[in-house]
């Protein structure tokens, strides 16, 4: 015959769970931390613009996949984008807005700290 465990019995007896992920995780803006988002964030925090061709070649994308991310940080006005043309060729040119410099440091602080959680474990 089998013993009946009480509830206390068996959670005690359980292997120890690893700790919920600190609450660091739980902030990161999800907007950016895409990749090519996050590429592209990166790229203009480091230029004052850059062209939709120069953005595509230095993330080595698509001009579809670099369309779809760049209009959703458009959107969540991380960036702002500027077409106009030079003599008849049309030319859009993207830069970090304000709010999209704050997200980048927020987010790379967010980073930070799990990167030194991880490291004191």
């Amino acid at each position: 015959m089998v013993a009946k465990q009480n509830k206390a019995e068996v959670i005690r007896s359980q292997p120890a769970r690893a700790k919920p992920a600190p609450a660091q995780a739980v902030a990161l803006d999800r907007l950016i931390h895409e990749p090519m988002r996050l590429g592209i964030v990166s790229a203009l925090a480091v230029n004052e613009s850059l062209s939709f061709n120069e953005l595509k070649d230095l993330l080595k994308t698509t001009d579809g996949n670099l369309s779809v991310h760049a209009r959703k940080l458009e959107e969540g006005r991380y960036i702002s984008c500027n077409k106009h043309f030079e003599g008849r060729v049309p030319k859009t040119e993207y830069q970090l807005t304000a709010s999209g410099r704050r997200a980048l440091e927020d987010y790379l602080h967010h980073m930070e700290a799990l990167i030194r959680t991880a490291r004191e474990k």
